[in-house]
């Protein structure tokens, strides 16, 4: 259920950026965003980081990350590069919405993702283990994530985001 969550919002990100399937004829057409999060939901991200006693890197997009182990291997290029990753999507209260199972990684290109994604995981390369937390206009915005099959909302609206990620594999 959760990798159906997870591929639906790859869907609609890939719809959202007018990508169409003859992409690899045409090149990668993914636009670079320039979303910067607002003041407002920064400072709540800063909050809640520094009540639960986090430290981490702010970005000037207006998510926060920390660098568990850099990587040695290939850097993320562009947002055509192919990364394969295992990956944990919690709240801040721990309760996790969405992961790869064991042994069971995602693969896909950069661009298909959040933008709290396509800005954040570039900061660490292939072998490297990366922790986002991403401020809803970066995440999944004001909409609820809603699961197809159950009707049950998975993310809520406006939800700030922990994202821990490896990355096994990058292709650019």
């Amino acid at each position: 259920m959760k990798k159906i969550v997870f591929f639906l919002v790859i869907a609609a990100s890939i719809i959202l950026y007018s990508c169409t399937k003859d992409t690899a004829d045409r090149g990668c057409q993914f636009p670079a965003s320039t979303t910067i999060a607002p003041a407002s939901e920064v400072q709540a991200l800063q909050d809640s980081l520094t009540a639960h006693s986090i430290q981490a890197m702010k970005d000037t997009a207006g998510f926060f990350y920390a660098v568990n182990q850099p990587g040695s291997g290939d850097g993320i290029t562009s947002l055509c590069s192919s990364i394969m990753v295992y990956y944990k999507g919690s709240f801040f209260n721990g309760k996790i919405f969405d992961s790869t199972a064991t042994g069971n990684p995602a693969i896909f290109q950069l661009g298909q993702v959040i933008v709290g994604w396509q800005k954040g995981i570039p900061h660490a390369a292939k072998g490297g283990d990366i922790t986002l937390y991403i401020p809803p206009s970066l995440g999944y915005g004001a909409k609820d994530v809603v699961n197809p099959q159950t009707g049950d909302t998975v993310v809520p609206a406006n939800s700030y985001l922990v994202f821990h990620v490896q990355i096994l594999d990058v292709q650019n």
